[in-house]
């Protein structure tokens, strides 16, 4: 996957499919980023990098539950080749 600003907006997109809120806000997050599960809200350190940005939000997709039926034909594309991408590592 390449770490860009089209990569991110996708990325952002996806987690709107999946009703999550994505924020930038400063804080002291250990990991670089905190999910309030109740709220469906991802906050992110607002100081990273668009590669760090996008790391933390393929991380977040690890830990949350998708279902694929909710989501565009080019969101599903997305995470398969992000599956696919994660298989060859």
């Amino acid at each position: 996957m390449r770490y860009t600003l089209t990569t991110l907006k996708k990325l952002e997109e996806l987690f709107s499919e999946m009703d999550y809120s994505i924020r930038y806000e400063k804080g002291n997050f250990q990991s670089g980023y905190c999910i309030v599960e109740n709220r469906r809200i991802a906050v992110v350190n607002k100081f990273f990098d668009t590669e760090a940005r996008i790391n933390c939000l393929l991380e977040i997709l690890t830990k949350v539950e998708i279902n694929p039926d909710d989501l565009s034909e080019k969101s599903r594309e997305l995470i398969e080749k992000w599956k696919r991408d994660n298989e060859n590592k």
